[in-house]
């Protein structure tokens, strides 16, 4: 049986009003009430009844698992399919599917200079015959086909730092950032070109692609200031400036996963801004980013994405979620650029759909456009 076939069609009215609340965030214009885009991976597959494993393993069901989520519960118009470990099979890493998590890395590839000296990076059309295209072309050319309204291709060019230390091994790489410095930076840079391959490989095969990155393993409880710039600032500002110049983007997503109440200062004027920028920030210390910050930090510059703690997801507390997305709306739903409302990191695989439900709910209730 063909996937197409276990999904009824899409409803077009819902299709054309979540379009206008996406646009008007991004592009201004006039919507019902803020999008909300929680972080959705898994989740769309094991609320369509199949596994976390499918997901990644099963391109084709997992983009159209998502484009009927999406739907159920009245976020985006779009798939936006992603991969985990995205350009880290190209230069050796071996993943592993699991039946409970995304797929990890067997091992590290990279275990001192030589190692890393030789590291070869493939050009965007070697890429193409590599895992990680294979994996996403899957997904996109089965949205082109069967989905096509609803079709966004995406350059995944995630956190070059945690995608190199993954190379290596966490501990390892940490070690470097404190015993060699430049041996991190130039394995750093290595998965960096790699990304940008990848990055010219989707623009040149699907056209203008989201470009979305971001700054996770750096972050204020790992890393000290003075060592996210370099590993990660100043990554962020090549790869998007050497993807934009192949082809990739306009748009970009940037995702600022966990704390970075100590450094995300150093990203507000290093980061590439285009007319289509979102950027989203987990967590300040303990506690969610607050919208209010951001609005300061990014708001006449990019749409802003405050988010809701996902730890609060596995509870069985819907109200929680809607009181704290609702105080989020209510700081930043005047951001000049835009607002979206998501998710701290990704949906967790079981959340109780009530809780994703609260986040919509509070968007209706406290993000209404005119209201403010």
């Amino acid at each position: 049986m063909d996937v197409s076939e276990l999904f009824p069609p899409t409803d077009k009215d819902w299709q054309a009003n979540a379009r206008r609340r996406y646009a008007a965030a991004v592009l201004g214009g006039e919507a019902d009430h803020v999008p909300v885009d929680p972080m959705m991976l898994s989740h769309s597959t094991v609320a369509c009844g199949h596994s976390i494993r499918d997901f990644y393993e099963r391109p084709k069901l997992g983009a159209h698992c998502l484009a009927y989520v999406q739907q159920l519960y009245d976020l985006l118009p779009v798939t936006k399919y992603y991969f985990a470990h995205p350009w880290m099979s190209e230069l050796g890493t071996k993943l592993k599917f699991m039946d409970l998590t995304p797929p990890v890395p067997e091992g590290p590839v990279v275990h001192g200079p030589e190692d890393v000296d030789n590291l070869e990076v493939p050009d965007a059309e070697g890429i193409k015959d590599m895992f990680t295209f294979r994996q996403l072309s899957g997904a996109y050319d089965y949205i082109k086909e069967k989905l096509p309204e609803m079709f966004v291709p995406i350059s995944p060019c995630p956190e070059p730092e945690g995608s190199a230390a993954g190379l290596a091994g966490i501990e390892e790489f940490l070690m470097w950032t404190l015993t060699d410095l430049d041996l991190a930076l130039k394995l750093v840079r290595k998965y960096t070109d790699t990304a940008v391959a990848g990055a010219e490989a989707m623009a040149k095969t699907y056209g203008m692609a989201l470009l979305t990155t971001g700054s996770v393993l750096a972050n204020s409880d790992i890393m000290p200031p003075e060592t996210i710039e370099k590993v990660s600032a100043d990554n962020l500002e090549y790869l998007v400036r050497q993807a934009f110049t192949r082809g990739a983007g306009p748009q970009v997503f940037y995702h600022f996963c966990g704390n970075h109440d100590a450094d995300l200062h150093l990203f507000e004027n290093r980061i590439i801004y285009s007319p289509l920028t979102i950027v989203h920030v987990g967590y300040k210390g303990r506690e969610v980013y607050p919208a209010e910050e951001m609005k300061a930090m990014f708001g006449n510059k990019a749409t802003i994405m405050p988010s809701v703690d996902t730890k609060r997801f596995t509870m069985p507390n819907p109200k929680a979620i809607y009181d704290e997305a609702a105080r989020q709306i209510v700081d930043g739903r005047d951001s000049p650029k835009g607002f979206i409302l998501g998710t701290s990191c990704e949906v967790p695989p079981y959340s109780p759909p009530g809780n994703i439900l609260a986040l919509v709910r509070a968007a209706e209730d406290h993000g209404r456009y005119g209201d403010w």
